[in-house]
């Protein structure tokens, strides 16, 4: 399994939002995938990005995915971000609509995903 990056904050300015991560994380070596996963364990959106010949998982907790819903309405860049260096993260929208979609009343992603996806982005 890759290296993990976990968002500590959320910022939207209505021209772009960006997903914090620590700053001493540099984001130099990353490239967006444009592909998302889910982490049902624990409740998060997963974004991948490219480092080399290995995956990075950004986790995006549920703790900020009533912003996500803001981002999505208003169709807002979303950019990984370090308070120095940012990553235009492509797809973001198209993944994390799938993704919500797929999730509402699958109880393949565990009940607990499934009321908190439907509880949020309803």
């Amino acid at each position: 399994m890759g290296e993990k990056l976990i968002i500590q904050e959320f910022q939207n300015n209505q021209k772009e939002a960006h997903l914090e991560v620590e700053t001493q994380v540099s984001l130099q070596k990353y490239q967006a995938s444009g592909q998302m996963l889910v982490d049902s364990d624990n409740l998060s959106f997963v974004y991948l990005l490219e480092a080399e010949e290995t995956y990075t998982y950004v986790i995006i907790p549920n703790k900020i995915w009533k912003e996500l819903k803001i981002v999505l309405s208003e169709a807002t860049p979303v950019f990984l971000s370090n308070g120095r260096e940012k990553i235009l993260l492509n797809q973001f929208h198209d993944e994390l609509s799938y993704l919500i979609e797929n999730i509402k009343g699958n109880s393949n992603y565990g009940e607990k995903m499934v009321a908190e996806v439907e509880a949020v982005f309803e």
